[in-house]
């Protein structure tokens, strides 16, 4: 069994960037939406099988408790930040199953879904679908990362390949580096290329001696790395607990994640969407299950 856990709204994202704009009769911008709803459809058109998506309804989580200019959601276009409700009322309609998170992130809701479906003896394979370089610390045994616009499929050495380190040091790596999309800056002077070299050989941040001299890694820079990061390691240990996701999220099991068919919601959802193509595809793609 494979199982396809997706970001939902990075696809929200990347349709509403990329694919024209729809107003509806109401005057309601659905644009993203029906390509979203479409993507998913060609996902089930590919054979899968059990498929959930996971949305932040609310943009706010309990990280911009811990930092104040964490990611808030400021600057999103009214029209997309509309149909973060209407995607999640489509592919509920569709027989999709969806995890609006609020106190948690879409991508803790990835994460636990992976940790789910992993556990599960039934599950062969789990594909994480997001380019997110958080979700990369998620790799490992049977699950993979896979971006599917560009088709690529990150296995743990893969992420080793991108990063220079392993998954499980990814938070470490972004705590050190910074993650501009999420809103924290990392530590001055520290770049990819050191935190690699640092990390691939210590893997944690505690590991890091405080001075340089005790590194057993050459880096460029190193005494004001060290340095910086014997000053700095609270907010750095801080950057790295923004940085982890939680596995523990309510997510169900894998058997509520099995999609089969739409409910009868999806013919009003497919009117108000104005596009009768998805109601019929998708009646069509549930006929043989």
């Amino acid at each position: 069994m494979r199982v396809h856990l997706v970001d939902g709204t990075y696809e929200l994202f990347r349709h509403f960037y990329g694919v024209p704009s729809h107003r509806n009769a109401a005057g309601e911008e659905v644009g993203a939406t029906r390509g979203v709803v479409a993507s998913m459809l060609a996902l089930l058109d590919d054979g899968a099988t059990h498929v959930a998506v996971a949305t932040d309804h609310v943009i706010e989580s309990f990280r911009n408790d811990l930092w104040p200019g964490y990611k808030d959601g400021s600057g999103i276009d009214a029209d997309l930040k509309a149909q973060f409700t209407l995607l999640e009322e489509a592919l509920a309609a569709l027989g999709v199953a969806v995890w609006a998170m609020v106190e948690d992130e879409a991508d803790d809701a990835l994460a636990s879904g992976a940790a789910v479906a992993a556990a599960d003896e039934r599950v062969d394979e789990v594909l994480v679908c997001t380019p997110d370089k958080d979700l990369a610390q998620c790799v490992g045994g049977k699950v993979v990362q896979f971006d599917r616009r560009q088709r690529v499929r990150y296995d743990t050495e893969a992420v080793r390949a991108k990063f220079g380190v392993a998954p499980e040091s990814i938070p470490d790596y972004l705590a050190l580096v910074g993650d501009s999309a999420d809103g924290f800056p990392g530590l001055a002077g520290w770049g990819a290329k050191s935190a690699a070299a640092v990390l691939a050989h210590y893997r944690h941040l505690e590991a890091i001696p405080a001075a340089a001299g005790q590194w057993e890694v050459t880096v460029r820079n190193s005494p004001h790395l060290a340095a910086t990061l014997a000053v700095q390691r609270p907010q750095a240990l801080l950057f790295r607990t923004l940085a982890t996701l939680r596995v523990d999220c309510p997510v169900g099991t894998v058997d509520d994640w099995c999609w089969r068919g739409p409910t009868p919601a999806f013919a009003d959802l497919g009117r108000r969407l104005e596009a009768p193509d998805l109601v019929r595809r998708a009646e069509a793609l549930a006929s043989p299950r």
